[in-house]
């Protein structure tokens, strides 16, 4: 039996609602407003949560990788361009704030110890492991050690690597996102069994499902077959300047998302075979015997 998992007021697992989580990520192009404006199309739109990235540029990218050559908005480097997408302290305040008035949970993939310690400062409902952290061992260790639930994305991994960051992590508030790294994701490349694989191979854990392909109707496909978590970018608009706005949503595109979700779980019922009451006349106008 699959436990539920306890994000904020919410219960993730089978048997509830899908959890929606709308990936602010890095599209703020490093500026508060924009960071707000998709706060809010989150909530307009339906989702639970809104999720962001945290990094201590200098720890996570050697002092090779920024000095590369990189034309952009902040500067002539990679380096100018990943400082300038990086929020601080006062910047977090104001969208903890800023959530906190519009009523959604907010959380993070922190990409380095420091920046978990950082998040803790605002006493988050859980952190995530971006895809690309599932192999450091070190960061999810101190991840683990905060006491908080664990979100953990599978993106390029082998299942054998999933399953090494199982044992580090425990199954305890666990759950696991099926994800595809590639931005935007082809179709045929989503492999959405991948999703009842870990529910089998995981039975104790909730699985979820992180999106990376454009439209919405796999997404919703996804918790068809069993997701309880699903996760996808969200944008102001698919052309700003960033690496993730083309495999993102518009708020309208997320709305949709979201209501088609709720409409497949309304659909599904209870699985109790009856008569409904609007049958009846129908039932007595047609049945010849």
């Amino acid at each position: 039996m699959t436990k539920p998992v306890k994000i904020g007021n919410r219960n993730v697992g089978p048997g509830h609602p899908c959890f929606i989580v709308a990936e602010i990520g890095i599209n703020h192009n490093g500026e508060l407003q924009i960071a707000k404006d998709l706060i809010d199309a989150s909530k307009d739109a339906g989702a639970d949560a809104v999720k962001f990235q945290k990094r201590t540029v200098d720890v996570v990218y050697s002092k090779e990788d920024l000095a590369k050559p990189r034309e952009s908005r902040w500067g002539k480097t990679n380096g100018d361009q990943k400082r300038g997408l990086e929020f601080g302290y006062e910047q977090y305040v104001a969208i903890a704030e800023h959530c906190a008035a519009r009523d959604i949970l907010w959380f993070a993939s922190p990409w380095d110890e420091g920046s978990v310690d950082f998040l803790e400062e605002f006493d988050p409902p859980c952190h995530k492991v971006a895809s690309a952290s599932l192999t450091d061992d070190g960061l999810l260790s101190h991840m683990r050690g905060k006491g908080r639930p664990v979100i953990l994305s599978t993106g390029m991994s082998t299942m054998g690597e999933v399953e090494h960051a199982v044992r580090v992590l425990g199954t305890d508030g666990l759950i696991l996102m099926h994800a595809v790294s590639t931005y935007p994701a082809k179709t045929e490349d989503l492999n959405l069994r991948v999703i009842q694989t870990l529910a089998r191979r995981f039975p104790d854990v909730p699985i979820g499902y992180s999106g990376h392909e454009q439209g919405t109707t796999r997404s919703v496909c996804a918790v068809a077959l069993g997701a309880c978590m699903v996760e996808r970018h969200i944008t102001l608009d698919r052309t700003m300047v960033g690496s993730d706005q083309a495999a993102s949503l518009e708020p309208k595109g997320f709305k949709l998302m979201v209501d088609n979700i709720r409409a497949f779980e309304l659909a599904l019922g209870d699985g109790v075979k009856r008569v409904l009451d609007d049958e009846v006349p129908i039932k007595q106008k047609l049945r010849r015997k």
